[in-house]
């Protein structure tokens, strides 16, 4: 997608205040010295088999670009695809039933949206939503010194493709269900009130695309630190089975461009950092003498508060075995 997107003109708009340039998860316009409009898309095949849970992860994916920028999300459009000669009508209902259900928890209204004939089913909104521009975290405001801090466990990617291969069952996929509909508005709300200085969601690019993206637009290098990285129970023996979706590869190719590892990282862990998250959490970089702050805010809701690494000078990533 960087390939296309360079080729597109740079806007020259005064009240663009984040555009697509730095690869941030959403696009944020000034209307006002005080009011700033926020505004992202995203939708994907379903992940599981039940199309009510398909229809809460897409949107609370959705959302989360949202809530990655500090800002709050008002509105949505339903963007679906549906193959109405093979599959039920009902099926459809139940994955716009499960994104209603997310977008009423998060106080979100959904106007309406658009539905295209297609071979496969897709799902997942456009959604806007409001900030005050000086309230604005972008990824390009991680500065040296800073601590990483990572809100949700890795792993998604790798036990969807599981389930599609029938390796686990419905049981075995329930704890990535209810980490993946699980807003990140609380973890929004912490890093806000803890000050941190730049912020991504771990989507489709996992955590070192994500964490590239950071480190490129911020002018710095991230270490992570492999052993306190969370994963979800059973993806490093999935991965050990060879379970790898083929996003995640194609992503640990990239990644390795500007990835170095330390001897002790594991190839299955390697992996791991590059797994295609859906709904996954916010990687949030903060001053250190903010941690203990974020920390014990983030640990009053629904996420993690696991310190993964630190920022530094340089650029590209480093992964190491362990703390420092």
């Amino acid at each position: 997608m960087a390939q296309v997107l360079r080729h597109l003109p740079t806007s020259t708009d005064p009240n663009l205040i984040v555009g697509f340039s730095t690869s941030d998860d959403a696009g944020v316009y000034r209307l006002s010295p005080e009011l700033a409009l926020v505004q992202t898309v995203d939708f994907f095949t379903p992940i599981v088999d039940d199309p009510y849970d398909f229809g809460r992860i897409a949107a609370a994916n959705s959302l989360s670009d949202v809530y990655a920028m500090g800002a709050r999300p008002l509105l949505a459009l339903n963007i679906a695809t549906f193959p109405v000669e093979t599959l039920s009508l009902d099926y459809l209902a139940r994955i716009l039933e499960g994104g209603a259900s997310v977008a009423t928890s998060a106080g979100v209204t959904i106007l309406g949206g658009h539905t295209v004939k297609d071979v496969e089913p897709k799902y997942g909104m456009a959604v806007t939503g409001t900030v005050h521009p000086d309230r604005v975290v972008t990824n390009a405001g991680a500065r040296p010194g800073d601590i990483l801090l990572l809100t949700k466990p890795l792993g998604t990617g790798i036990l969807s493709t599981a389930l599609k291969r029938k390796l686990i069952d419905d049981a075995g996929m329930a704890r990535a269900i209810e980490w993946m509909v699980a807003l990140n508005a609380h973890a929004s709300h912490a890093m806000l009130e803890a000050g941190a200085h730049a912020a991504t969601d771990v989507t489709g690019y996992g955590l070192l695309g994500h964490g590239g993206e950071m480190a490129r637009a911020s002018g710095v290098r991230l270490r992570f630190y492999a052993r306190a990285i969370p994963l979800l129970e059973g993806v490093l023996d999935l991965i050990e089975r060879g379970v790898v979706p083929g996003g995640t590869k194609d992503n640990a190719d990239e990644q390795a461009a500007y990835t170095t590892f330390a001897a002790g990282v594991s190839a299955a862990q390697r992996l791991a950092l590059s797994d295609a998250q859906t709904s996954g959490g916010l990687l949030i970089a903060i001053a250190p003498n903010r941690v203990e702050r974020l920390r014990a805010i983030l640990r009053a809701g629904p996420a993690l508060d696991s310190v993964v690494g630190r920022v530094e000078e340089g650029s590209g990533i480093v992964v190491g075995d362990s703390n420092p």
